[in-house]
């Protein structure tokens, strides 16, 4: 049985909105939500050959291209709406079981 989502996450088939802690300035806009699209092969793929092999350069240009929001954008972002993002990314692309 999965956990239940927390209360800063929305879940959908095709993408995770998650809420966060403080509002953001993102391509130029502040905002306190961010969207990450479902990944695919490709993305996954894009963002392992630009990182050369750094896990956190990965992470970065993943969810900055799911986003839609550049890299810079989400180093922007406190650690703790950081962590959210990666929690809601994790719970959109991995079976609803673990």
């Amino acid at each position: 049985m999965s956990k239940p989502l927390p209360k800063y996450i929305k879940l959908e088939a095709d993408r995770v909105t998650v809420t966060l802690t403080k509002p953001s300035e993102l391509n130029g806009i502040t905002q306190d939500q961010i969207t990450l699209r479902a990944p695919t092969v490709r993305d996954v793929r894009n963002a392992s050959q630009i990182a050369g092999g750094d896990e956190e350069v990965r992470e970065l240009n993943l969810f900055a291209s799911l986003a839609e929001v550049g890299v810079k954008d989400l180093e922007g972002i406190t650690y703790r709406d950081y962590t959210r993002l990666q929690t809601g990314y994790f719970r959109l692309v991995y079976d609803d079981e673990l």
